[in-house]
């Protein structure tokens, strides 16, 4: 009787879409004879998928299989690679912080965090956001709030590049970076949940920056990102559980980071801002509270925190530094940015 499985081969000279049928086999053969691919193969899997060179059946397959197995930090690394090779200008400053906003669903409330990173920006060091957010259907879409504050959207990686250069600031959505990338986020409610284009479009990094500051949703991406950041060769790093998978902190606990200082793992946990650390969820609030906020025309102790807190971690990860001590020089210095913003 003849096996079920066929044997599908292919040589780095194949037509893109026999490499891709390859790279599907690998993956996708079964229990015992399936296999994670490597880095290259990873790559060279997602840069057809973005050069639009795979059947559609083949894209859907990938991303459900990757999704099915759980994508190794080879993997991901691989189509970090490919992602990259779409962007198309980078800035004469190169970013201090790279800061990915993808939260999804309806787990967040606004984006405190964007005020946070214009403090930092304030302190001089630039800032790149990029993001989409998918499904967002309670809370504040991070595009929306920097519009509300008034601050450009760059439509193009030049664009961006420019503002950054000019403003030590800039936000760049993903669709301005690739536009397969973007249909790709968009795939989740079709496919019905999350693919690793979630956790690839995270660790881009599109300018380069020389550290990142991510967020996820569940506590066990935390060391596959950064797993990934070292394949990656990326020297500093924090990755949080934030809201909706943003990289932004709750100052109502503790919150535990997962680091790359200099290329080293770390661990650490900086404590509760506020109460007792019972871990309440920050009250929800509409556009114009979040902007009358940044101004001074509302008072939001708690959201106050969060800015200054989320500000603080960011630059400990800047500065390389770690240890409660350098925390809590950091969210001194958080506070008195936070009282000079309007000055």
């Amino acid at each position: 009787m003849a096996s079920d499985v066929e044997t599908v081969t292919a040589t780095a000279d194949s037509p893109p879409r026999q490499r891709m049928a390859a790279h599907l086999a690998a993956i996708g053969r079964g229990p015992g004879r399936s296999r994670p691919l490597t880095e290259a193969e990873a790559e060279d899997a997602f840069g057809i998928i973005l050069s639009g060179e795979a059947d559609p059946m083949q894209v859907g397959a990938f991303l459900l299989l990757e999704r099915y197995r759980g994508e190794t930090a080879a993997e991901l690394a691989g189509m970090i690679r490919a992602g990259r090779a779409v962007v198309t200008a980078a800035p004469a400053t190169r970013p201090a912080l790279d800061w990915p906003s993808y939260a999804a669903g309806k787990t967040r409330g606004a984006p405190w965090f964007l005020l946070s990173a214009l403090l930092v920006a304030r302190a001089g060091h630039p800032v790149l956001i990029h993001g989409i957010n998918v499904r967002v259907t309670e809370g504040i879409e991070t595009e929306d709030a920097v519009r509300a504050l008034g601050l450009p959207v760059g439509e193009t990686p030049a664009e961006a590049a420019r503002t950054l250069d000019a403003t030590r600031f800039a936000y760049l959505p993903l669709r301005a970076v690739s536009r397969t990338l973007t249909e790709l986020m968009e795939l989740r409610p079709v496919l019905g949940l999350r693919s690793p284009v979630n956790s690839a479009a995270r660790l881009l990094n599109p300018f380069e920056a020389k550290a990142s500051f991510v967020g996820v949703f569940h506590p066990a991406y935390q060391d596959l990102h950064r797993d990934t950041a070292r394949l990656l060769q990326q020297g500093d790093l924090c990755v949080v559980k934030g809201a909706g998978g943003e990289a932004e902190r709750t100052p109502l606990k503790a919150l535990s980071l997962q680091r790359l200082v200099a290329g080293e793992a770390l661990d650490e946990t900086v404590p509760p801002i506020l109460g007792e650390g019972r871990g309440e969820r920050l009250e929800r609030r509409d556009l114009e509270h979040f902007r009358a906020v940044w101004t001074g025309a509302a008072e939001d102790p708690a959201a106050e925190a969060t800015v200054t807190g989320t500000a603080a971690v960011a630059l400990a990860v800047i500065a390389g530094d770690s240890g409660e001590a350098a925390h809590a020089r950091h969210l001194d210095r958080a506070a008195a940015l936070w009282r000079e913003r309007n000055g």
